[in-house]
């Protein structure tokens, strides 16, 4: 990508000017344009016009729009990027908040405004626009009748072709068959090769696959190029063909081929070798040494509070993300591990080692030095457990015992109950005998009283 024009306010306010040159340069403004930014581009509308007579009439007119982004849709296979949004500058041909689709094209120019440019974009741009970053890494991963033709750059991996042909087994056909089907099979791979591989880019060509099919193409290859003029070229850059193991023919097998120790050397001095190499290290320190691996936002940020981060890695997925709040605190985090003097590593969603990292929630870290973080939840303690029953039961025997005093001290005075009220009845008949016995002079004495 072609950096034309860089203007930035110091309230971070400003735009750029950029021309895509390559590929690869979609991927970097898929992951540079966001929702609501502003983005003028020239494009090609059809305008109706009315003449004199009343009569109307359209023409295809290129036109310079500029729309706030709403949606941006990327195809990696069709290298397409298309950016759609309601114009928020006025035009004599286009009305003003009416919506429209750019297409963002190769060696046309743009212009991109942001309200704030934050760190991750202005580090974005640096490294789109650094001719140095350049990919420079093809592979072949293979398998009898099955074979992916990819582009490794800095920002992702491109599968250029894929090769489906059916080969004969040797045990249900004759060697013939089986051998007609496999040239077959390799002719066509080459083929690809010489519609996809530019060697004067390309420093190292990976050819992987199980067994010996790799040994086998090779060997059809170099015999290719000194009877076709059409593949001359794979012999004359045979050096940079390295040949290694994989354990199947699919994409996802390119991660176990990328972390080879021959081919980390013959990629050493491509940043997909780096970022391998860093993601290997962390799985390593995950292994031997958990407490120098974490891996989880909640996770790394504490450790960051600590300020124990060495090495952070993040993919751009999550720079990517129509939220604000969660792109500013991933933004805030590689800024806070910077200031820190910690290292950042961005890992992109379509490399296979972003792919790797998105399965460990996108974000992880690897520490100066061992960090144990307290568990927020209570720990079991079986001795304080066993210790707490044996003074339950000591205090339920004391609760049995108190009940039998209480139902003793119940009975006993149920019997006290029992003779104070055989006692009270006696005194209830001496009364009523009494009351029998008053003669007339003493009821006439008592009433005189009252």
């Amino acid at each position: 990508m072609k950096l034309i024009k860089k203007y930035i306010e110091k309230d971070l306010s400003g735009y750029v000017k950029l021309q895509l040159e390559e590929e690869e340069d979609l991927w970097h403004c898929y992951n540079l344009i966001s929702v609501g930014d502003q983005l003028t581009s020239s494009t090609v509308r059809k305008i109706q016009k009315e003449t004199a007579t009343g009569s109307v009439t359209s023409e295809r007119q290129k036109l310079k729009i500029t729309i706030q982004v709403t949606k941006i849709d990327h195809d990696s296979e069709s290298s397409l990027l298309r950016v759609s949004g309601s114009t928020c500058v006025e035009n004599k041909y286009v009305k003003f908040g009416s919506f429209h689709t750019i297409d963002l094209e190769m060696n046309r120019e743009f212009q991109l405004q942001k309200q704030e440019w934050d760190m991750i974009s202005l580090e974005l741009v640096k490294n789109a626009t650094d001719i140095g970053q350049r990919a420079d890494v093809a592979a072949l991963i293979m398998n009898e009748g099955l074979a992916n033709l990819c582009l490794i750059t800095s920002a992702m991996t491109v599968v250029k072709s894929r090769v489906e042909v059916p080969v004969p087994r040797k045990g249900r056909s004759t060697s013939d068959n089986h051998q007609k089907g496999l040239e077959n099979f390799f002719n066509t791979i080459l083929q690809s090769m010489a519609r996809n591989i530019n060697f004067d880019v390309v420093k190292c060509f990976i050819i992987a696959s199980p067994a010996f099919v790799k040994d086998k193409f090779f060997q059809y290859m170099m015999d290719q190029s000194s009877k076709n003029d059409l593949y001359k070229v794979f012999k004359q850059n045979k050096s940079k063909f390295v040949l290694t193991h994989s354990s199947s023919g699919h994409r996802y097998s390119l991660k176990e081929v990328l972390s080879d120790q021959v081919i980390v050397q013959q990629l050493a001095n491509t940043k997909a070798a780096s970022e391998v190499k860093i993601l290997n290290d962390f799985y390593d320190m995950l292994k031997k040494d958990p407490n120098r691996a974490f891996y989880g936002y909640e996770h790394v940020k504490k450790a960051n509070e600590r300020l124990a981060i060495e090495t952070l890695l993040v993919t751009d997925e999550l720079f990517r993300g129509k939220d604000v709040k969660t792109r500013k605190k991933y933004v805030d985090l590689v800024q806070s591990v910077k200031d820190n003097k910690g290292d950042v590593k961005l890992f992109s969603g379509l490399h296979v080692t972003g792919e790797q990292l998105s399965k460990l929630s996108g974000v992880a870290a690897i520490l100066r030095y061992p960090l144990e973080l307290e568990d927020e939840e209570e720990e079991y303690h079986p001795d304080e457990s066993e210790n707490g029953d044996d003074d339950n039961s000591n205090n339920n025997n004391n609760n049995n015992n108190n009940n039998n005093n209480n139902d003793d001290d119940y009975s006993s005075g149920n019997k006290n109950r029992s003779t104070r009220t055989s006692g009270d009845n006696e005194d209830s008949d001496d009364n009523d005998n009494n009351k029998g016995n008053f003669d007339d002079e003493d009821y006439e004495s008592f009433s005189s009283n009252r």
